[in-house]
């Protein structure tokens, strides 16, 4: 059985006063805190005077050009820079123009062997019926790697620009702007059936395109341009979000990421063998046949998927800002 308290003690406890104090009955804070009246502010003069004479210090010495030593010294030394580096580079230049062959002479690249070497030596040598697939995925393979990681890096460059970031502005106007219904396409029927016919079609002429690239005109570039094609009509027809279901940004960069690296060690024997002095090791196949023409066929589909993802990145960055 509870003791028996007084109505005082009973208020006085923490319980009864929390409860009071949530029930709006009585503030504890009222009346029991020491108020200061607050003073009006009065600038120091002094200190004032010292702080616009520091703030007219600095501006002049920022801003006033004419008095400014460091920046005086500063543009001299630019435009002494500037001319120095100019004729270096007319120097080099007129230097490398001197030991240039004469018009006409026996030495001149339409006149030596190089041509001759792609069109007599280019079937035996890299087994591709397609002298310029040969060419240009054999002889001058690494020229080729070059390319493709050039497209991949100018795709990186325009992703840094142009890339909205959805962490900002939540719930602003502007992030309302740029939801991807924003972008997405007004259900045009039409577009949508003809898109749904040609897209692929589209996709497989570019297959092919790829595939038969050492055997006919063709190759990477031009069968990853055709599918490329074939994907941004896809997404002018139905949109981000149905396309961002087998496309995304992580898409992009694995697949360029993959087709890059395995082109950079598919070819790297090139260095061991000597280019064109050693044997590769690697068998050519029947000239004319589908699986010929050594590793040329997948360069021609690690260039084909580079191109097809670079198109598409293009697209949809300057579009959305975004994939």
């Amino acid at each position: 059985m509870s003791k028996k308290i007084s109505e005082e003690e009973y208020r006085r406890r923490m319980l009864v006063r929390m409860k009071q104090w949530i029930n709006g009955e009585k503030d504890p804070y009222l009346g029991n805190m020491e108020i200061v009246p607050q003073h009006e502010y009065v600038p120091n003069k002094k200190k004032l005077r010292e702080y616009h004479k520091d703030l007219d210090s600095v501006h002049d010495k920022a801003y006033d050009v004419e008095h400014n030593r460091i920046y005086r010294f500063f543009m001299r030394f630019y435009r002494v820079a500037a001319l120095l580096c100019c004729l270096a580079l007319i120097s080099i230049l007129l230097v490398e123009v001197s030991y240039l062959p004469p018009v006409g002479s026996s030495h001149n690249p339409s006149n030596n062997e190089v041509a001759a070497k792609y069109i007599e030596d280019g079937l035996q040598d890299t087994g591709a019926v397609n002298i310029v697939t040969g060419m240009i995925l054999d002889y001058r393979a690494f020229d080729t790697f070059g390319e493709s990681n050039v497209l991949f890096i100018a795709t990186c460059t325009v992703l840094i620009l142009m890339r909205n970031d959805k962490k900002k502005g939540k719930g602003s106007a502007q992030e309302e702007e740029r939801r991807d219904s924003f972008y997405e396409p007004k259900n045009d029927s039409i577009l949508q059936m003809i898109a749904s016919v040609l897209v692929p079609v589209i996709i497989i002429f570019g297959i092919y395109v790829i595939l038969n690239g050492h055997l006919s005109p063709g190759g990477g570039f031009s069968g990853g341009a055709i599918i490329g094609a074939g994907l941004i009509l896809y997404l002018n027809a139905f949109g981000f979000e149905k396309t961002e279901r087998f496309f995304t940004e992580k898409t992009y960069k694995w697949v360029s990421f993959s087709a890059l690296t395995f082109y950079c060690l598919a070819k790297s024997y090139s260095f061991y063998t000597g280019a064109h002095h050693l044997e590769s090791g690697i068998p050519l196949g029947t000239p004319g046949a589908i699986i010929s023409s050594g590793l040329i066929l997948p360069l021609n589909i690690c260039v084909g998927l580079v191109v097809a993802c670079t198109m598409y990145a293009f697209f949809a960055l300057f579009r959305k800002g975004g994939f």
